[in-house]
């Protein structure tokens, strides 16, 4: 069993859901980019609680929690890391936008849930980075770049101005 495997039994044994976003989903969707960890999106602050964490320490991992202030657009972040194995970082989002992205999310196969190319937009678009402006970018070089822009901009009201003002910039081109 991997650490993803461990870090998604224990996320599901405490009831909370969570979907593969990052490299990882872009993959899924068609557009290739590695990065050495993976990364999950929750919205359930449970996920930050250290007993979720029991089994997986327990497996000889480390886990390191650290929780969002007040200011802070996550509830925080986990990070399980084991030797030889790719790192997971849990991001807990605070939004309504966001846990409807992994209510959404697909299963393809027995693997975890992958949020869609719409909602790995929004992701993207709010986290705001250069990176996550090319991702957005390649995203919209896709075939159905047409329709995924429609699902963005259906959605796009529940986001911060600043993000929405990236979607503008990165539409123009």
């Amino acid at each position: 069993m991997t650490l993803l495997d461990r870090v998604c039994a224990a996320l599901d044994a405490a009831g909370v859901r969570c979907a593969l976003i990052g490299a990882a989903a872009l993959a899924a969707a068609g557009v290739a980019r590695s990065t050495y960890d993976i990364d999950l999106l929750a919205t359930d602050p449970r996920s930050l609680g250290e007993d979720v964490w029991t089994a997986v320490r327990a497996g000889g991992a480390s886990v390191e929690i650290r929780r969002g202030d007040a200011d802070d657009p996550l509830l925080g972040v986990v990070r399980i890391s084991s030797a030889g194995e790719r790192p997971v970082d849990v991001v807990v989002g605070r939004f309504d936008w966001q846990r409807r992205a992994i209510e959404r999310a697909e299963r393809p196969g027995s693997g975890p849930a992958v949020v869609r190319p719409s909602d790995l937009i929004l992701l993207k678009l709010h986290a705001g980075g250069p990176q996550d402006l090319w991702d957005i970018q390649q995203l919209l070089a896709l075939p159905n770049a047409a329709a995924l822009a429609a699902m963005v901009d259906a959605d796009l009201a529940a986001l911060p101005a600043d993000a929405r003002e990236r979607w503008t910039l990165v539409r123009r081109g």
